[in-house]
């Protein structure tokens, strides 16, 4: 079975080609396009969300796999390194900046935030309340497993497994197993 950043390498060439000739048309064009592809299936969608991703994020790398149904708002904030996959349902909100490394997986209904509303004026509807902008990183090497929430500000280092359905409320050290709501430390895993 052919893994997917081995048929990322066969047509590298290829998709760079498609990346610098979609670059022609404006920005916000290409992410009007980047939302309007977010259904598509199957090979086809996959290539078009990559190459449309790359032209407008901060950074993306290699093998890059955004699958149908993600919702990514302000991906110019968003950096994803090499051989990351974001599965269906995800709802990732970079507007207070975004880092995620490289080989990274994050499972389907994944909520990655940046942003926190403040509360503390009794004298304005909270709907009218600022928001905080807090960059959140998720470091290499890390499994997010379905459901998970990551609030804006967390910091998720290498090595770490988010157990289905965490709430992860505060920084993550490098190779722990954690889960629940709010997320606890299960395990290390001993490396």
């Amino acid at each position: 079975m052919t893994r997917g950043r081995d048929k990322f390498n066969r047509y590298k060439s290829i998709i760079l080609i498609l990346t610098n000739v979609c670059s022609i048309f404006p920005k916000s064009i290409r992410i009007k396009l980047f939302e309007s592809f977010r259904m598509t299936q199957g090979n086809k969608g996959l290539l078009i969300r990559y190459v449309l991703f790359k032209s407008i994020s901060e950074k993306c790398g290699d093998n890059v796999s955004i699958h149908p149904q993600v919702y990514i708002f302000n991906a110019r904030e968003l950096s994803v390194g090499d051989n990351v996959s974001i599965h269906p349902m995800c709802y990732i909100d970079a507007t207070g900046r975004i880092q995620i490394g490289s080989d990274v997986s994050i499972a389907h209904g994944t909520t990655i935030m940046s942003t926190n509303h403040q509360y503390s004026d009794v004298n304005l509807p909270i709907k009218d309340q600022p928001i905080d902008l807090i960059n959140t990183q998720i470091d290499d090497d890390v499994w997010v497993g379905a459901k998970v929430t990551i609030l804006a500000g967390i910091k998720v280092e290498s090595g770490s497994v988010l157990a289905a359905g965490a709430v992860i409320t505060k920084d993550v050290s490098k190779h722990t197993i954690v889960g629940g709501v709010p997320a606890i430390e299960i395990k290390n895993r001993g490396v």
